[in-house]
């Protein structure tokens, strides 16, 4: 490593000005050293090459302006604590007032007679105009577009910039880009160097998008290259080689005829388990879309080569029903199946383990209770987990250690884009059931306002009447600063109110485990005839009986989540209901809504979620072991990110090892370093 490059990685305090107070204020952004400060990229830009003059700026609007100082006003000492000033200034077509607040040292840096660029918040009307603490350069600037910078406590917009400046230098001297001239000049990237300068401190719109496009295709060829090298370093050849199993029993057991989409995935499942590496495949399908099914078809394959499976649930209630229905599919093919949690009897539990160990046990359905050290498998093949988001990335190895580079399928049925998908899931083989099984009941969907409470109460009671079950959902559980009703007081002001007399149940995720169980149970067994929940129902068991979920302050949710709550109703024959309560006026609350309305289709709603509101809801990076993106957008960026897809392809094809472009492979290191665990 040369001198420079020594500098760029030291602390950095080494920069000039930054003493232990800027240090720790940096620390606070992740910024430990020069080279990381050139990562902390501008949240957006002032603008001040094309003004606005100051009787067509918009009022109650940020607008660019650029003014001559021609008056400044004694200051005024409004009380302890609060002094304004105020200046004078003009442009062509007429003049403005500039308010500071407490800032004597900004007010004091106009000079009467200079002319500044300035972008601030316009209030006033037709006659006068006032500026609110702008943001100032003198007009004559070299940089027209100046870099608004997240910032925390002790750090400055300016202070960033004298920062960077000097970490720029020094990234500068380097002698070379880390990424190869041939490739970079294939898809018209900038150089490195350029595009850092720019992204900070561009010339023009142009310069700054060339430069956000160069930077944001390394994010994702860095991610591609790491999810590839991943899915493919986790693959060793299989102990287990299975051969092709005709499904024509399986099938011929069932009492309904699989759709189209439940055979394709099968297919690529049974094509997978025959190949001669572990299938880790993500099985995603919409909420009702049959994929217990699918994976007993799995479950049929192993079991038919010789080995044994597991089936990992959320919950015991969840757990209880996947047993079942997995029973109800294999038991009549003289497939044994058992359950394990928490609550199963030690006697039970004992007999379980011995039947596992001597492999008479074919198929263990449970919570995480399934992998616990004395629960021993003889030869296990196939791990399957469902809704794989509610589990650790720790509690999944710790099962699929239970057998030697055994198959795995992850279940979820939070439907995302593909293109999402890919990355979300990128070491995983991906299945999708995009179609719902015939004879399922569609869900009406209304949009309401809290004046409709009565009669929507009244609705619930003649459904409950009629003997079905009804849900209403929370945001909250507990009263916080937007005065949103908590789901523990909406439930006791139901249960002394309206509903007073009638079986009504509370559940949310600060309960105890076994409390939970029990009222899930309560429920599902229809002594609870009114579920007051947060969103721990989202994933949950099913209950035929339950007709109406009502979803209160709809508009804090995601769209995917009020999806997956709707999804709760609608499991049996009876005309079922999905109202969503808001009062929300604002315009994108109100389309988000009404995409609820218009489309029953999750996948189609995911796509419209990833557009409103982009990807950052749709499971967090964090959580699954993703490094964070800084710059790309996985919404706006979705054609680079294809380029960058193809790219990693076509790289590891001919390098897997990386071991031709050492500084890539430095820098995906980078990208990764933190997420190993």
């Amino acid at each position: 490593m040369t001198a420079t490059e020594t500098a760029l990685f030291q602390p950095i305090g080494t920069l000039k000005g930054v003493g232990q107070k800027r240090s720790a204020a940096y620390e606070k952004l992740g910024i430990q050293t020069p080279y990381d400060l050139l990562y902390h990229i501008p949240r957006q830009y002032l603008d001040y090459s094309h003004p606005i003059p100051v009787t067509e700026t918009p009022l109650q609007a940020v607008s660019p302006i650029c003014v001559t100082i021609q008056k400044k006003m004694a200051p005024q000492f409004l009380r302890k604590g609060l002094t304004v000033y105020k200046a004078i200034a003009a442009d062509d077509s007429g003049t403005i007032t500039i308010v500071i607040y407490n800032n004597n040292y900004a007010f004091e840096a106009l000079h009467i007679g200079q002319t500044y660029c300035m972008s601030g918040k316009i209030t006033g009307n037709f006659l006068r105009r006032e500026i609110s603490s702008p943001h100032c350069i003198p007009a004559g600037s070299t940089h027209l577009i100046r870099p608004i910078y997240p910032l925390t406590s002790g750090l400055t917009g300016a202070m960033i910039e004298t920062n960077m400046q000097q970490a720029l230098a020094l990234f500068q001297a380097l002698p070379a880009d880390w990424m190869p001239d041939d490739l970079r000049t294939a898809h018209q990237l900038l150089p490195l160097p350029d595009a850092l300068t720019q992204i900070h401190f561009p010339k023009d719109t142009q310069q700054m998008e060339q430069a956000r496009r160069r930077l944001a295709f390394d994010e994702l060829l860095q991610l591609q290259l790491g999810m590839c090298m991943m899915k493919t370093q986790t693959r060793q050849e299989t102990p287990y080689p299975m051969h092709a199993v005709d499904l024509m029993p399986f099938q011929q057991a069932l009492p309904f005829s699989l759709t189209e989409g439940q055979q394709h995935a099968i297919a690529e499942i049974q094509e997978s388990l025959n190949g001669s590496v572990p299938m880790n495949r993500l099985l995603q399908g919409d909420v009702g879309s049959g994929k217990t099914v699918v994976a007993a078809a799995a479950c049929y394959i192993a079991i038919q080569n010789g080995l044994q499976c597991a089936l990992m649930a959320p919950t015991e209630i969840l757990a209880s029903q996947h047993m079942h229905t997995m029973q109800a599919f294999l038991a009549p093919l003289g497939i044994s199946v058992a359950l394990l949690t928490g609550s199963t009897p030690a006697k039970e539990k004992t007999a379980i383990r011995r039947q596992l160990a001597d492999g008479s046990l074919q198929l263990l359905v449970g919570t995480h209770a399934i992998f616990q050290k004395d629960v021993q498998y003889q030869k296990l093949g196939l791990v399957i987990t469902d809704e794989q988001h509610r589990f650790g990335v720790k509690q999944r190895a710790q099962l699929a250690e239970k057998g030697e580079d055994v198959h795995t399928i992850v279940m979820s049925a939070t439907p995302i884009p593909r293109t999402l998908g890919l990355i979300l899931y990128g070491d995983l083989d991906i299945s999708i059931l995009d179609e719902l099984p015939p004879g399922r009941q569609e869900i009406r969907t209304d949009v309401v306002d809290s004046r409709y409470h009565k009669r929507l109460y009244k609705f619930i009671k003649d459904a409950i009447a009629r003997g079905e079950q009804c849900y209403i959902v929370c945001p909250a559980v507990e009263e916080n600063e937007t005065n949103i009703k908590s789901a523990e007081e909406l439930a006791d002001e139901l249960a002394n109110g309206e509903f007073k007399g009638y079986n009504l149940g509370i559940l949310h995720g600060k309960m105890k485990p076994k409390d939970k169980e029990a009222i899930m149970k309560s429920f599902a067994s229809g002594k609870v005839s009114l579920l007051v929940a947060t969103t721990v129902v989202e994933v949950g068991v099913d209950v035929p009986n339950a007709t109406i979920m009502v979803i209160e302050n709809a508009e804090r949710f995601g769209l995917s989540t009020l999806h997956q709550l709707r999804g709760r109703v609608g499991r049996g024959n009876k005309k079922s209901y999905c109202v969503l309560v808001s009062d929300a006026k604002g315009e994108t609350a109100r389309e988000r809504l009404m995409t609820m309305k218009k489309y029953s289709d999750g996948f189609k709603i995911a796509d419209t979620d990833l557009k409103l509101r982009g990807p950052g809801d749709f499971f967090g990076s964090r959580q699954h072991g993703l490094p964070e993106l800084k710059i790309a957008d996985m919404v706006e960026d979705m054609d680079t990110l294809q380029n960058a897809q193809e790219c990693a392809k076509s790289i590891l094809r001919n390098d897997f090892s990386l071991s031709n472009h050492p500084a890539l492979k430095n820098q995906m290191n980078k990208m990764f370093e933190n997420i190993k665990n």
